[in-house]
């Protein structure tokens, strides 16, 4: 018989009255936007529509009061994160980590058998659809601990 090792999946947002602040999904579309510097592409490498992810960067811009994002140039040059927008990506990664490393012990504590982490079993990031969409290699990801949320220029 096969031993059971299941893998933790977490779905966390952070939420208000007017709706989602930042989640998963807004930060796989930030770090999508990072790594082709275009929201077109970045909405495409995750099954959406260019509309639906420009509606969610305006829905968390209006809510925080920064822009997550700004263009390059000209219209064609594509966009680029702002410093809050890399700041508010980088934050809400490592607070993921930090939940998901203490999900994992907790339940090694509490389960009969070993759990594995969602990104040790699979290169993909959470809430991408496309399987072409890696954990990052050298980006806003790999930092450290982040700034304090809120306090990066623009």
């Amino acid at each position: 018989m096969q031993q059971l090792k299941p893998t933790i999946r977490l779905h966390i947002w952070l939420e208000n009255e007017e709706g989602i602040v930042f989640g998963s999904g807004r930060a796989q579309l930030m770090l999508n936007i990072e790594r082709y510097g275009s929201l077109k592409k970045a909405a495409e490498a995750m099954k959406m529509s260019y509309r639906a992810a420009w509606g969610k960067i305006k829905q968390t811009e209006t809510i925080l009061g920064h822009k997550l994002i700004r263009k390059m140039g000209s219209n064609r040059k594509g966009y680029e994160l702002t410093a809050f927008g890399t700041s508010i990506t980088r934050n809400f990664l490592y607070w993921f980590d930090e939940v998901e490393k203490k999900a994992l012990k907790e339940a090694e504590s509490i389960f009969p058998w070993l759990t594995n982490s969602y990104k040790n079993t699979s290169d993909i990031r959470p809430d991408c659809v496309d399987t072409v969409c890696p954990w990052p290699e050298k980006s806003i990801a790999d930092k450290k601990r982040p700034n304090v949320p809120g306090n990066a220029p623009e």
